[in-house]
């Protein structure tokens, strides 16, 4: 058997004990000053790598824009996307930008979880149907750059939410586009009392497309009765834009200062009209800051 270790003197456990102290102080310095770097990186990290948005001029998140710009495919306006965005970011808009190829049935069925205040659809649009007894009736169609397919969005096509269109119908390409139906039963969410300007032909042919646009949440659409070119509704859309957001014009005054100055498309009778009429004394500034 070995023989017991001899205690330690009362000098030497005191001495041991301050070591332990010291090693312990020592490594809660290291950590104290791991924890002050980690969090210095990271701020500093924040500031130089933060998104754009982070520097809104209006720091709201809620107040986003989004342009919606499917004609960027067949009849591109890099001007009218500038200026719209140059205005819309003056007023302290967030601003989104959807070329064309991103326009796609799924796009438009999660466009109001994206909670823009503001939505600009440069889109091609038309009645459904051409028919002279179904004409009046039909209800405007929003196109989108997904190529059409017997065999995709089966429900949606049999219950008439989405039908296929075409640039040049009845030639091909094919393509789907949304219904007013697709918007009552098929968008996820609720538009946040969003101001919908839809730039494309027959957007108010009648009503219907807006008032399935009402019904999920907007608070009003903008947009022409009868057909209209693409640089004619830029134009047109360029002064709206102007008079509704940097001058805070009401609806009514703005679109009709707006037809006015631009008039109608030369190549068609048309008008810019906006629904409901209810909302025609409200400007863009109200409308926002309603929660």
């Amino acid at each position: 058997m070995k023989d017991r270790e001899k205690p330690k003197g009362t000098k030497a456990r005191v001495k041991a004990h301050k070591k332990r102290l010291t090693y312990i102080g020592h490594a809660i310095t290291v950590a104290i000053l791991v924890c002050i770097i980690a969090v210095s990186s990271f701020f500093l990290y924040s500031m130089l790598y933060s998104p754009s948005e982070q520097t809104s001029i209006n720091p709201d998140s809620k107040l986003k824009a989004a342009i919606v710009d499917h004609l960027s495919l067949t009849c591109p306006n890099q001007t009218f996307t500038q200026t719209a965005t140059d205005t819309l970011k003056q007023a302290g808009y967030i601003v989104d930008y959807y070329p064309g190829e991103q326009v796609t049935v799924e796009f438009y069925r999660n466009l109001p979880t994206y909670a823009y205040k503001l939505i600009i659809l440069r889109v091609h649009s038309a009645a459904a149907s051409y028919e002279e007894k179904e004409f009046k009736e039909s209800p405007v169609c929003l196109f989108t750059s997904e190529p059409y397919s017997k065999t995709k969005h089966i429900y949606e096509q049999l219950t008439e939410q989405l039908v296929i269109a075409s640039y040049t119908m009845p030639e091909p390409p094919y393509y789907f586009a949304i219904m007013p139906k697709f918007v009552t039963s098929s968008v996820n969410g609720k538009f946040d009392n969003t101001i919908i300007i839809m730039m494309g032909c027959e957007g108010l042919h009648n009503a219907k497309m807006a008032e399935a646009l009402i019904e999920k949440g907007a608070k009003v659409y903008i947009s022409w009765n009868e057909m209209i070119s693409a640089s004619h509704t830029d134009q047109a859309t360029t002064l709206l834009l102007k008079q509704l957001i940097t001058e805070n014009q009401t609806i009514r005054q703005s679109v009709e200062n707006t037809m006015k100055e631009v008039g109608a498309d030369p190549d068609f009778k048309n008008l810019l009209i906006y629904y409901p009429l209810g909302v025609g004394d409200q400007t863009v500034e109200t409308i926002t800051s309603e929660n």
